[in-house]
């Protein structure tokens, strides 16, 4: 068993306005999916973009929207729950005045370059 608090967990920039923190994953011995962490800062999105694996997301802490793949918006904030099917496009705009903050559960292996996300114009 390990535990620790998710904020002494070095973060990653993937982009401008957005960091990352991986929890829990293979370095800590999960077999089957990878918790991430991320924050999105006011202002900013993350890409649109479509993957083929599924994810699931639940929004810790901030207000902002999902876009689906038909470019609707569904408010999200504190407690929403969301899940993304594999190949359908989608992006999370941080629309409020604090970070968006979010988990995001993904399947192992997900991350690696072969399974790099193909992103769009948000």
């Amino acid at each position: 068993m390990k535990i620790r608090d998710y904020r002494d967990i070095p973060t990653t920039a993937p982009m401008p306005g957005i960091t990352k923190r991986v929890p829990i994953g293979p370095e800590e011995g999960a077999p089957n999916f990878i918790m991430r962490i991320f924050e999105i800062s006011p202002g900013h999105t993350s890409p649109d973009h479509t993957h083929d694996w599924e994810h699931e997301i639940f929004v810790l802490a901030g207000k902002g929207v999902a876009r689906d793949k038909d470019g609707k918006e569904t408010p999200i904030g504190e407690g929403t729950t969301v899940f993304i099917p594999g190949g359908e496009n989608h992006c999370l705009i941080n629309k409020g005045t604090d970070d968006l903050r979010f988990i995001c559960l993904i399947p192992t292996g997900a991350e690696e370059p072969q399974q790099i996300a193909r992103p769009r114009a948000c």
